[in-house]
């Protein structure tokens, strides 16, 4: 039988969050070896691969410190606070999935914002890419409200989850090659257990492409040779091990820069969150 480890669970309704030690703790598994694992180790990330639900997922994800320039880095800005948000207390740890544990439809781009993400606890909750990825999912009907502003605002996804490949917020929004490998075995272990239930999956931006199809190939699913190419719009099969076929979409990032220059445009998202609503209909 392995061993346990107990670590603390993360209540995503406390306002001091992963700092309050008195929250009860969850119980996850360490890997078939049987060692337990650092948080502060570079392969902590590997413990998720046993662990057995969403929760004992996020619980086991938000203790991660295994790359240290993304540890100094988000708890640099949760300190040095910017000065609109100087009486907030930030997350500053990694950020789990957020959305419906049954989701038909998988979001997957990049990585948190330094005063969105790194500061609420949420994906894309609370900055302007938040704002223009959430407005879309209310207009398509998967979302019960078009803004996220923080953990406490009752957004609710409705069919939809939003993750990403890296966990942490990363200096100049730019992690490193090796820092999106280390952190694939948080995304791949959501992904399977996600399972059937996923019909699409999302990707935002040629970073989450790239790392959707390489969690994928690594989980053993037939992914087309050559791998498909990034583009707005683009789509792909993908035959999952169980024998599922579920699409693969492309759409330009909700960052800013995107979004203010017109590159991204409202009725360009409201096209790929549409097409990716018909292809999870039953």
């Amino acid at each position: 039988m392995p061993l346990i480890i107990a670590i603390r669970m993360i209540s995503t309704s406390c306002p001091n969050l992963a700092r309050d030690r008195d929250h009860v703790a969850s119980i996850v598994r360490p890997p078939d070896d049987g060692v337990m694992l650092d948080p502060d180790s570079a392969d902590y990330p590997s413990v998720a691969a046993s662990v057995s639900t969403l929760d004992e997922l996020d619980a086991s994800l938000v203790e991660c410190r295994a790359c240290p320039r993304l540890v100094a880095w988000r708890e640099s800005v949760a300190a040095d606070k910017r000065a609109a948000f100087r009486d907030e207390e930030y997350w500053g740890r990694p950020v789990p999935g957020f959305g419906d544990r049954d989701a038909r439809i998988v979001i997957v781009g990049l990585a948190p914002a330094a005063h969105g993400a790194n500061r609420t606890g949420r994906m894309f909750t609370g900055d302007r890419s938040g704002d223009f990825l959430f407005a879309g999912l209310h207009r398509a009907g998967l979302a019960n409200q078009p803004v996220s502003i923080s953990r406490e605002d009752g957004l609710e996804l409705s069919g939809v989850r939003i993750s990403a490949p890296v966990r942490c917020a990363p200096p100049a929004n730019k992690p490193t090659p090796e820092e999106r490998r280390r952190c694939a075995p948080w995304l791949a272990r959501e992904l399977q257990l996600l399972g059937p239930s996923t019909q699409v999956l999302l990707a935002l931006g040629a970073f989450g492409w790239h790392a959707l199809l390489a969690s994928l190939t690594d989980l053993g699913w037939d992914v087309p040779r050559p791998a498909p190419v990034f583009a707005h719009g683009a789509e792909a099969a993908l035959v999952a091990p169980d024998g599922r076929t579920v699409a693969l979409l492309g759409c330009y990032h909700v960052s800013q820069q995107n979004t203010f220059t017109g590159k991204l445009t409202p009725h360009m998202l409201d096209s790929v969150l549409d097409r990716a609503v018909q292809l999870s209909r039953p």
